[in-house]
């Protein structure tokens, strides 16, 4: 493929050059001959610029520790690196000094136009408003952009400079600071040559999962490196923005421009609907966030966002999207998630209660800090909506159960101790009390929090609105936890004291022998045993064959182990006095007869309760359980239940319509574009230091 130069050539083939040669990529050859050259890359964007100059005729094929070679239109070109200047979030640029091969020392930047453009020569702003159009019709599309600038620099400043910037990069305090004060000052009188554009296609099902999650009434924030006009489009495809909501946009200049026009939105704009999700969206730039970051904006900046229902951060650095996400954690005291796939995104899911990294071609990075790792967007569907769903009910079902089923046993002893003077005489075998929760009461809780499933995953995907539940923390609170405590001294007070009443009159038995604590503290403890089991089933969602496997065996366990324990004495020195107690239990009628009637009376309130609050209170989880159940659509009860316009929000959208102007904060009049460059920044190691190890000259060793 060849490249027609006409006047504008040698600007092209300066475009070109760069793309190949500014970058921190390394290539790897083929094992096999060939000349398959594959590109490794930190960045994804940087890899797709040196496959754009590659397929242009600008192949980068080697690179040395000190050199790059290209092949330009067919020659080999070699090019000295002299410096890597790193993309950081605050420069929002990188560059590379190199020796030309004609030996002429040249700087080649590409970044964001918004720093590009300032730093710009007089003489080499020709294509300024012709890149500005392109820009506009890049973002437009939704494209990710970079600005391309080269300079010259003469031998004798590249020798002073580099006394400087050695200085800096080995100093010991504020190292990072010196390196781009350094870099400044030889990042000046740059000419532009262009910019660049890259789609970044979203994944499939992003605009589906979003949805879903704006249905389960999770806000969501998005925090990009895009300009703003790509963040909309984005927005909009995405269904976080629709075309019957209000949008308003930020872009200011000044610190005081931005407290005017946050103040302006609190008072005009929302008014008595401050911090009430309302139909609209909110689009900031990364300058305008900088400024409502500060200890002066931050609240009313916290307040307007959070009266949105979404809202979108463009132009951001990695370090800003780390202190959105703790502005929010921290002020609002939500529990906030964090969904990121590259290494600029690591701070946001760092600062996040959790963090979620995309392992894709961005790298690792972002799911090497994360709580959890997917491989694509659309799975946080099914990991928030489902197995978030599902883990929440068999957790919190877990830790009530757990408490609720050891205060229903070891609140007996109290009751005991009132019997017994307090001598500290306990009711039942110390054995059988170890065994309670490692033998005879482990396998509810363990079907429970591993199995347990109130509506399937069909339901829960097919309707987000059951997260809500999860959200307002209706299965776990102060309340209901007291409640279930409560609930087991009632329980722990029936079954202890019906026994006593049932044995007023001693019970005599063949050998002669009357009834002793230990009779009663076995029969209480049977007792225990099946109301705990059985409690676990009245609390269970989905009933299986492990949910009856667990129950019921529990309580044969206990049954078959009371006959065989009272055995192992003489022959282990343990239980002595549990000798014969299997006879005395089992062969005595009254322990038969409450058997019956005593774990009956204790739940028979929580079955009645059950009753009538899914008879006359049902939620709609319930509703949707009972639906399942009948093989019947779900969609009818979800229709019933979902919320209405009342007159006031109609109204209240009716004074929004017809008063958008005042909502748009004042844009100024040179409007800054954005840019978008997934790159690594902070390593353990720098890109540097790391590409100046490479010499792809050199054969890979082919290992054991």
């Amino acid at each position: 493929m060849t490249v027609d130069f006409q006047s504008t050539g040698p600007t092209i083939r300066q475009f070109m050059t760069l793309l190949a040669v500014c970058h921190t990529v390394v290539p790897e050859k083929a094992v096999d001959g060939t000349e398959e050259i594959n590109y490794q890359a930190s960045s994804p964007d940087e890899r797709a610029l040196v496959l754009g100059a590659k397929s242009l005729g600008f192949i980068f094929h080697t690179r040395t520790p000190d050199f790059v070679t290209v092949k330009a239109m067919g020659s080999e070109e070699k090019y000295e690196i002299l410096n890597v200047l790193e993309f950081t979030s605050n420069r929002k640029r990188m560059s590379v000094i190199v020796r030309l091969p004609d030996g002429s020392l040249s700087l080649m930047t590409k970044g964001a136009d918004s720093v590009i453009y300032e730093r710009l020569a007089e003489g080499g702003q020709d294509y300024k408003d012709i890149t500005l159009e392109h820009l506009d019709s890049f973002a437009n599309l939704g494209l990710r952009t970079l600005c391309i600038a080269v300079a010259t620099i003469s031998e004798s400043f590249y020798n002073s400079w580099k006394e400087i910037y050695y200085e800096a990069s080995t100093a010991i305090v504020d190292r990072e600071k010196k390196v781009e004060a350094a870099a400044e000052l030889i990042e000046t009188n740059l000419r532009l040559l262009g910019a660049t554009a890259i789609e970044d296609k979203l994944q499939e099902g992003v605009p589906e999962t979003i949805a879903n999650l704006i249905k389960a009434e999770i806000k969501v924030w998005v925090l990009t490196g895009d300009k703003q006009e790509t963040a909309i489009n984005i927005g909009y495809s995405c269904h976080l923005l629709s075309q019957s909501m209000l949008v308003i946009t930020v872009s200011e200049e000044s610190l005081d421009a931005m407290r005017d026009t946050l103040k302006r939105h609190i008072d005009d704009t929302f008014g008595i609907h401050l911090r009430e999700e309302n139909d609209i969206g909110l689009v900031i730039d990364g300058k305008s966030l900088k400024f409502a970051l500060s200890y002066e904006c931050r609240r009313d900046f916290l307040d307007v966002a959070i009266s949105c229902k979404s809202v979108i951060c463009c132009r951001v650095s990695p370090l800003q999207k780390a202190e959105v996400v703790d502005l929010v954690r921290h002020e609002v005291r939500a529990i906030t998630l964090a969904i990121g796939d590259g290494a600029n995104d690591v701070g946001m899911i760092q600062a996040a209660h959790i963090g979620i990294g995309i392992s894709g071609v961005e790298g690792l990075q972002a799911a090497c800090a994360s709580d959890y790792s997917i491989a694509q967007f659309r799975y946080l569907n099914k990991l928030l909506l489902v197995h978030g769903v599902w883990n929440y009910h068999r957790l919190t079902k877990l830790i009530l159960y757990s408490f609720y089923k050891n205060i229903c046993l070891y609140f007996i002893e109290f009751w005991f101790a009132t019997l017994s003077c307090f001598s500290g005489q306990i009711v039942f075998e110390r054995w059988t009390i170890g065994f309670y929760n490692v033998i005879f009461t482990a396998a509810p809780p363990m079907v429970i929090g591993l199995f347990d499933q109130y509506c399937s995953a069909k339901s829960l995907l097919q309707f987000p609105a059951l997260y809500k539940s999860s959200q307002n923390s209706e299965m776990f609170n102060v309340k209901i936890f007291w409640l279930w405590c409560l609930n087991a001294v009632y329980h722990s007070l029936l079954l202890f004291w019906l026994p006593v009443v049932a044995l007023l009159h001693d019970v005599a038995f063949k050998d002669g022998k009357a009834g002793d604590y230990l009779f009663l503290g076995n029969m209480v403890y049977t007792f225990v045993v099946v109301t705990v089991s059985v409690k676990a089933g009245l609390e269970l969602g989905a009933w299986t064959w492990l949910s009856h496997l667990a129950i019921w065996g529990s309580i044969a366990l206990w049954f078959v182990f009371l006959a065989i324990y009272p055995h192992v004495w003489p022959t282990f020195n343990i239980a002595s006095v549990m000798v014969g107690m299997d006879r005395y239990v089992y062969g005595c009628s009254v322990f038969w007869l409450c058997l019956l009637l005593i774990p009956t009376s204790a739940l028979l309130r929580d079955i009645i309760w059950k009753v009538v609050r899914r008879t006359l209170f049902k939620s709609l989880r319930e509703e949707i359980q009972d639906l399942e159940r009948s093989n019947k659509d779900p969609e009818t009860a979800i229709q019933a239940t979902r919320r209405r316009f009342t007159e006031t929000a109609r109204l209240l959208r009716n004074v929004f319509s017809r008063s958008a102007n005042p909502m748009h904060a004042v844009q100024s009049d040179v409007q800054l574009h954005g840019y978008a460059f997934s790159q690594e920044e902070n390593g353990a190691v720098l890109q540097s230091d790391l590409i100046r190890a490479y010499d792809t000259t050199k054969t890979k060793p082919s290992g054991l």
